[in-house]
Order: C-alpha cells, then sequence, then structure tokens
C-alpha cells in the first residue's frame, strides 16, 4: 500500500466534512463505529481522483456494508446518506477501467455484486441507469478472451466463472421490481445482450451471450406472477434466433440455444396456457429437453400456432428471412428449415405484413436456392390468402415507388389456383374503405375508385365458372353493397370517378343496387328476389326518405325466406361494427334488429357480438336510442339471446333518464312488453334494478307514463314467489307501501285501478290476509288505519315514506300523507319521537303547502296534536312529559 492511500484510510475516521456531508447532513447515530467508517470512507473516495485496486475493493466493501445499513432499516432509503445515482456511476466506471484483454482481477465481480446490493435498497434504479450498467458489465465481460479451464489456468478460470456468476446475480436483481420480474426491463437487457450473439463472428462471445440470456430466462421461469407480460414484445424474436442457432455446427452454441428456447417455452407456458393443461406441457416439453431441434419441431410448431400474437409470429417469420437472405449459408440452411415447420400451420395469422412482403419483393431475385425460392414462395401465398388486402395494398405502394418494372411478386401472385377469390377479396375492401377522393387524385395509377370495383365485381359474379366461389364471398359483398347504397342514398355520392364516361353513363346508386340483385341471383336466390320485388324494397332503398324502411323489408325477407347466408351476414355486420369509423352503424343496426329474429341468427349471438352492438348506444341520438330499444326487445324472444340480455339492460336504464320524453314513454313501453317474456330465473338481476329505476317515476305528472310505471311494477310482482321474496326485493316492496297506499287517490282512475291490485298481490305474497281484505275493497284511510295497527314496529319507516310524499305533484296524496303522518306522530312513544326531528320539521313546512285543503289539515293536525297535550296529563302521570315534548314541538 502506498503512503498517500495509507494514510487516506486512517484519516477517514476523522470524519471530515465534504460538500455533500454539510448539505444532507445525514444522521449518523443509529450506525456502529465500523459502519460510520465505511460511511466517510464512501465520502473520500467519492472525491475525483483516480483510485488503486486496493481502494476500489474498500470502497465497495464501504457501500455493500452502507447498503446492508439502510436494507435493515424501516423506511431506509440510500439517498439519506448519499445519492443512490452517483455511487452506481462511481462503481460503473469501476467496471470501464478494467481491461477486456486479461482477467486478472475480480473488480468486476465485486462491483456487479456490489450493484446487486444497492438494487435492494429505496430508491429504486431509473431505467436508464439499469441499462448503463447492464452495457458496461455486459461489454466488460463478454469482451474477454476465450478463457479454458486448465490446471495452468485453474485460477483464471475459477475468476472467470465467478464473475459469470456475479454477472447473472446482477441481472436477475436489477430486473426484479415490486418482488417480480419486470418483462418489460428483461426485454431492455436482452435486447442489449442479442447483438452480441448474432452480430459477433466469436464463438467464445455468443456462447457467453446465450449462456447469460438462458440462465436469465430460467431464473425467471421461478416467478408465476410477472409484471408487464404484455410489453414483452420480443418473443418472436428470441424463438426464431434461438431456433436457428439450435441447428449450429458448435455443439456449445448448439446446447446453449436450446437451453435458451426450452426455457422461453416454459415462460410462455407459464403465462399464456389453461392452467390444467400447464403441467403436462411442462413434462412433454422436458422430455425433450436434452434432444435436438428437431426432435423439438413439433413443439415448436405448436408454440408458434398457439402462444404467439400475431406479431410475435411476424417476427419470427422476418427474422428467419434475414437469415435466409443475410446469413450464412449454415444460417440459411436454418432458417428454411424453421420456416419449413411454420408452413404445416395451414393459415399464418401475423402482422407486419407489409415488412414480409417488402423483404420477398426486393430480394427474391438474389436467392438463387430453390428450396429456399420455395419457403418463399409459400410463405408469399399464405399472406396472400391470409392477408390479401395488405398484400396487394403493399404490392401496388412499392410497384409504384420503385418504378423498376419488374413483375415478378406478381407472377407469384397468379400462380397459385386462388386468384379469384384473391381479387374478389381485393376489390371487396375497395367498396367496404373507399379512399378520400382527394387522395384518388393524386394515387389514381394504383388505386381503383369505389365505382371501378363495384362494376369489376359486378361483371366476376356473371362469370359462370366461379358461382361457387361467390358463395364464399356472399355475406362480406352483401353487407358492402348495402353500407354503398346506404351512403349513396343519405349521405351523397363521394366516388371518385376514373373517366369522364363513368359519371355520365352510370348511376352509382343503380348500378350498385344492379351488383346487389346480381349477387344475390347468383347465389341462387331467385324466390328471394322475386319476394322483395313484391315487397317494393329496391324502390324504398333508392329513396332517402324512406331508405331503412327499405332496410328493414330487405332484412325481414331474408327470415322470412331463411336465406342459407343469414348466420354469415349478422357475422359481417358484427364484424363491421367493431370499428368505431363505422359510418354506416345505423344501417346495420336497422338491419340487424330484423335479422335477431332469425332462430339461426339468434341461436349463434355470443357476448362479444351484444357487447359490439351495446357499444353503438347513443342516448343523445333519438333514432339510434330507439333502435337499440327494438334490438332489446328482439333479445328477450329467444333463449340464447336471453342469456345475454344484460349486457344491454345498463344502457336501455339510462334510457329512462333521456331528456327526451319520447324515449322515456318508449322505454317504459318497451320494458312492459318485455316482461311478459322474462322469467325471473333469468332475470332476476335486471328486475332488481328496474325496481330501483322505477322509484323515481311513481311520482310522474304525465298520467300515461305513469300508469305505465305502476304496470310495469305490477307485472314485476307477477313474477315475485315467497320463494323468491329476499333482500333487496322485500325491503323495497315495504319501501314502497304507502306511496302504493297514498295512490289510491290518484287523479288517474287506471292508477287506482292498478295501484289496488299490487297492493292485494303483496298482501298475497307477505301472507297478510287480514289486509288483503282490507286492501281490495277499504278505502285509502281504513287502510292505512288497518296498516298502522298490524305493522306497529314499522311506524317510523311509514312516516319517513309520508314525509317523501309529501313532494307529490298531487293535493289529494300530499293530503292523505299529511293526514297519516299526523296519525302516526300521535301514535308515537318517548323513544320514537326522539327520531323524528327532521320528519316533524317536514311536517311542520306543509303549513306552507299551495294547496289549501293540505296545507288548512296541517293546521288542524297540529291543533289537535296541542290539544292532545293539555288533555293527557289529567288522565295520566306520564302525560307530564308528553306536554313537555308537545311543548317542544309547538315552539320549534
Amino acid at each position: 500500500m502506498n503512503p498517500q492511500s495509507e494514510e487516506r484510510i486512517l484519516n477517514k475516521v476523522a470524519f471530515r466534512p465534504s460538500l455533500y456531508d454539510v448539505l444532507l447532513k445525514p444522521s449518523l447515530s443509529g450506525l456502529c463505529q465500523s459502519e460510520k467508517e465505511a460511511y466517510q470512507l464512501i465520502l473520500d473516495f467519492m472525491e475525483p481522483g483516480q483510485l488503486s485496486q486496493l481502494e476500489k475493493f474498500s470502497f465497495l466493501n464501504a457501500v455493500t456494508t452502507l447498503s446492508s445499513v439502510v436494507r435493515n432499516q424501516a423506511n431506509g432509503n440510500m439517498n439519506n446518506y448519499y445519492p443512490k445515482t452517483l455511487l452506481a456511476k462511481k462503481i460503473e466506471t469501476f467496471i470501464l477501467e478494467e481491461p477486456t484483454e486479461i482477467l486478472d482481477s475480480s473488480v468486476r465481480q465485486q462491483a456487479m455484486l456490489c450493484i446487486v446490493g444497492l438494487s435492494q435498497v429505496q430508491p429504486p434504479f431509473h431505467l436508464c441507469q439499469k441499462l448503463d450498467l447492464v452495457n458496461t458489465s455486459i461489454t466488460s465481460t463478454f469482451s474477454l478472451p476465450l478463457i479454458m479451464p486448465s490446471l495452468d489456468r485453474k485460477e483464471s478460470a475459477s475468476l472467470y466463472l465467478q464473475t459469470i456468476q456475479a454477472l447473472d446475480d446482477m441481472l436477475q436483481a436489477l430486473v426484479i421490481e415490486d418482488m417480480r420480474p419486470n418483462m418489460a426491463i428483461l426485454q431492455s437487457f436482452l435486447e442489449i445482450i442479442l447483438p452480441w450473439l448474432v452480430l459477433s463472428d466469436k464463438v467464445q462471445e455468443q456462447i457467453r451471450a446465450l449462456g447469460t440470456i438462458s440462465r436469465l430466462l430460467r431464473f425467471i421461469c421461478n416467478f408465476s406472477n410477472l409484471s408487464h407480460m404484455a410489453s414483452f414484445s420480443i418473443t418472436g424474436k428470441l424463438m426464431s434466433t434461438f431456433s436457428i442457432f439450435c441447428l449450429n455446427p458448435s455443439q456449445d452454441i448448439c446446447s446453449s440455444a436450446m437451453e435458451a428456447l426450452h426455457y422461453l417455452f416454459i415462460i410462455l407456458v407459464l403465462q399464456r396456457s389453461n392452467r390444467p393443461k400447464t403441467e403436462a406441457i411442462l413434462k412433454d416439453l422436458q422430455k425433450h429437453f436434452r434432444g435436438n431441434w428437431i426432435a423439438n419441431a413439433q413443439s415448436f410448431t405448436l408454440f408458434f400456432r398457439k402462444y404467439l400474437t400475431a406479431v410475435e409470429r411476424a417476427d419470427v417469420i422476418l427474422v428467419a428471412m434475414e437469415s435466409m437472405i443475410k446469413g450464412s449459408m449454415n444460417d440459411v440452411f436454418a432458417a428454411s428449415k424453421m420456416l419449413k415447420v411454420i408452413l404445416r400451420c395451414s393459415v399464418i395469422d401475423v402482422t407486419k405484413v407489409p415488412e414480409i412482403i417488402q423483404l420477398i419483393y426486393y430480394h427474391v431475385e438474389r436467392i438463387t436456392d430453390k428450396n429456399v425460392q420455395n419457403t418463399i414462395k409459400k410463405i408469399f401465398q399464405l399472406l396472400v390468402h391470409s392477408h390479401t388486402d395488405e398484400v396487394i395494398l403493399t404490392l401496388l405502394k412499392m410497384e409504384d415507388q420503385s418504378q423498376r418494372g419488374t413483375h415478378k411478386s406478381w407472377e407469384i401472385l397468379a400462380s397459385f389456383p386462388k386468384g379469384y377469390e384473391v381479387i374478389m377479396e381485393y376489390l371487396l375492401q375497395r367498396i367496404i374503405s373507399p379512399q378520400a377522393p382527394e387522395d384518388q387524385k393524386a394515387d389514381q395509377k394504383t388505386e381503383l375508385s369505389t365505382l371501378t370495383a363495384t362494376r369489376a365485381i359486378h361483371e366476376m359474379l356473371l362469370v359462370p365458372s366461379q358461382q361457387s366461389e361467390v358463395q364464399t364471398f356472399f355475406a362480406s359483398l352483401f353487407v358492402a353493397l348495402l353500407f354503398q347504397i346506404s351512403s349513396l342514398v343519405t349521405k351523397g355520392s363521394t366516388m371518385a370517378q376514373d373517366e369522364q364516361h363513368e359519371t355520365e353513363s352510370v348511376n352509382p346508386v343503380s348500378f350498385s343496387l344492379e351488383a346487389l340483385k346480381t349477387l344475390m341471383r347468383s347465389s341462387g336466390y331467385i324466390e328471394h328476389l322475386s319476394y322483395i320485388q313484391t315487397l317494393g324494397v329496391w324502390d324504398l332503398l333508392v329513396s332517402p326518405e324512406k331508405h331503412y324502411d327499405g332496410v328493414t323489408l330487405l332484412a325481414r325477407s331474408l327470415v322470412v325466406k331463411k336465406c342459407w347466408h343469414n348466420r354469415p351476414v349478422f357475422s359481417f355486420f358484427i364484424k363491421t361494427l367493431q370499428s368505431r369509423g363505422c359510418t354506416n352503424y345505423f344501417t346495420a343496426l336497422v338491419f340487424l334488429t330484423e335479422l335477431l329474429c332469425c332462430p339461426d341468427v339468434a341461436g349463434v349471438v355470443d357476448e362479444v357480438a351484444t357487447r359490439i352492438l351495446a357499444d353503438w348506444f347513443n342516448c343523445d341520438e333519438l333514432a339510434t336510442a330507439l333502435q337499440f330499444l327494438q334490438i332489446t326487445e328482439v333479445y328477450t324472444k329467444h333463449k340464447n339471446t336471453i342469456r345475454h340480455l344484460h349486457i344491454l339492460q345498463p344502457y336501455v336504464l339510462r334510457c329512462c333518464y333521456s331528456f327526451s320524453s319520447d324515449l322515456v314513454m318508449e322505454t317504459f313501453r318497451m320494458l312492459q312488453r318485455i316482461l311478459k317474456d322474462l322469467t325471473w330465473h333469468h332475470s332476476s338481476s335486471f328486475v332488481l334494478k328496474l325496481i330501483f329505476t322505477l322509484e323515481h317515476f311513481f311520482e310522474e305528472e304525465s298520467e300515461q307514463l305513469r300508469l305505465v310505471v305502476f304496470e310495469i311494477y305490477a307485472s314485476i310482482l307477477a313474477k315475485v314467489s315467497r320463494m323468491t321474496l329476499v333482500f333487496p326485493l322485500r325491503h323495497q316492496i315495504l319501501n314502497l307501501l304507502v306511496l302504493l297506499v297514498l295512490h289510491l287517490k290518484d287523479v288517474n282512475a287506471a292508477v287506482v285501478e292498478v295501484c289496488r291490485l299490487i297492493l292485494c298481490n303483496i298482501a298475497t305474497i307477505l301472507h297478510w290476509s287480514k289486509l288483503k281484505k282490507v286492501f281490495a275493497k277499504s278505502d285509502v284511510f281504513t287502510i292505512l288505519g288497518a296498516l298502522l295497527r298490524q305493522e306497529k314496529s314499522k311506524t317510523l319507516w311509514f312516516l319517513k315514506q309520508c314525509v317523501a310524499l309529501f313532494k307529490s305533484p298531487q293535493g289529494p296524496i300530499r293530503q292523505v300523507a299529511v293526514w297519516f303522518a299526523g296519525q302516526i306522530i300521535w301514535n308515537l312513544d318517548k323513544a320514537e319521537e326522539q327520531e323524528i326531528e327532521e320528519e316533524y320539521a317536514a311536517f311542520r313546512y306543509m303549513q306552507k303547502d299551495p294547496d289549501p285543503i293540505v296545507s288548512c289539515l296541517t293546521v288542524q293536525t297540529f291543533y289537535i296534536l296541542e290539544a292532545k297535550e293539555k288533555v293527557i296529563p289529567v288522565e295520566t302521570p306520564s302525560s307530564c312529559l308528553c306536554m313537555r315534548r308537545r311543548t317542544k314541538w309547538r315552539y320549534c
């Protein structure tokens, strides 16, 4: 040790103040002497200057000691002693200063272990600092020369293994957040490591990268709960990269890649498989773990098809194709082998189709190997079938941009026997999603106008040899053409014309309508066409005023004539409505209202389709809301759709509170109708919610609406039995009891009749045999008196119900409410009187009621109560207390 270092260590106990120490002034009272020395040593060594290896070790030990202290504190925070970021930056410089030509020191190892300790204390590292630490440590470790275990280099090999272990420990510690791995951070780490695998030409660097990734993935496998798994988007790249290296000539690389791929599969199984099958899948994976990639080809296919997302599958293909195009002969062989396994899937559900097509388009001519060419062609053809629109639009764009004059990709497109379907699908997309007019003018050479696409479809429908293929496109073409007609009739033409003569000789509406007729004729619906013609549907469809009547009759005709394509048409409508940009949503809703009456269609309706429909609910649009009421009513007609009625119920109940009185009235009328088809078993939850909703409408000024509300309540109670009378239904029925009795004074005689029926029904449900006779024949006052005598325990509850009716818009109801409230107050005992201050205040306020009968009755009731107070003291000794209470009320 040099004298200067020795002097620094000896003086560290003097606790010389630093700038940070002066500003922060951390409390060291809880530290022992050795911990205080460690803290002072950190302050000393953080000052600028080159440190010796011994000083570095001393600093790292001091940081580890202080980390342990902070970790053991209840609310420990390293920043209370020294900024954690500065400590980590200092440790990072130690790693950077280590030579990459030789490994003769354990500074790297200790520095990374020190980072592990720091990662376990607050505050957490920022992501950027984590990435800096990982990048520095990876570079410093992976760049080391090849170190092979041998007798003469035993210590060096041991030191290397310890350093690798420290690196693993650091990566594992930094990837953990909130006691579980953060997959977004893991992806960032892997993006740092992967270039050492795919770009390096040194075997030892590739082995180190694969080993580090493998051990890191194995660590992740120990956790069933991972955070930000959805952000882990590198799975496809990893699977493809590992698979290619599984076929590497180097046995070490091959085995490491197999191990990494195995652990990646385990993570996917744990996170994405159905729990009952997880254990069986893991056992099956373990069987092939020590085999080669060929033995795991079946597992690879399974994971590609079932466990990867569309984006991840695209990444698998892209990585493999880039290896085939730019890689070595071994990479070309491995990637081709892997893609052949992928092609066993009949359909490739992937994204990033333009990127794949561009790779094929620009590089297919450079590939001379016939097997590789056939593999690429097969991928191209599968993409054309499963992503036709993207493929063709991408080819159009590239042809226009490149101006190369080459048509090799188009030759591939025409080389397989499904050209008709491809072209039809493309044309269909053109009329489903027409381009804006201004864009069409700028790019007419590569984009078909909507009218041109429609005319082309019409011509293709007339091809006799393709009648069977037309059946495949019926649903999508039917919906697309109907939408196009709706847009043209209700919003005006937005079509761009390819040629001037088209605008002069062709009426877009008439031509679209003719295409729709031809579609039905080509599909064998001759009888249907005749029936539609008889109804006058075609004339209604082209009328702006009666267009939606035509849509309704067209859909109804398909239901009546039992069209074979009703279910596919329904599915395509639902698929179209998934897009919030669907401009013809009202046409779809009108059509579906009728189509849902078809038993075949109703039988396939599921929760997803119902939620898509519900997403288009708009209470502010009267026409849309009324259409939804019709759809809801149709849902009650079939045993399958009624299971999904609960999804629409919240939207329907919202209509009850609409600002539109017409919508509110129609909503309650619809509810009145559907209650006939609802059973308590399927709709108990909805009925309970409806009862709570009705409570707000019993006092409506509109006699018609009020009558409907009471009739709905009567229909609900007709479904209630003793078995179903549970809380909160029983509570709600009793809570409306006084309201129902008082509405026997309703100005609407029909409401009075309904209320009496309801009361008799309630008496039956509650087994009130005596009250049932009273409810059936007696007047309001007799009923209230009998109710008060029988249900004495509910006296205060009845009073609260009376007070709520003080605000009734009907004077006779307020009059009875005041009378009944007076009767209740008269019969209260001392304990109960202490609980009615608010109710009594409301009762007194009724003296100001605008109805003179109500106000007069209130005043008279107060006189009676006061007179009673004066009489009671003479009759009973306890009456003095009553007098005091009445006197208190009189002067309130």
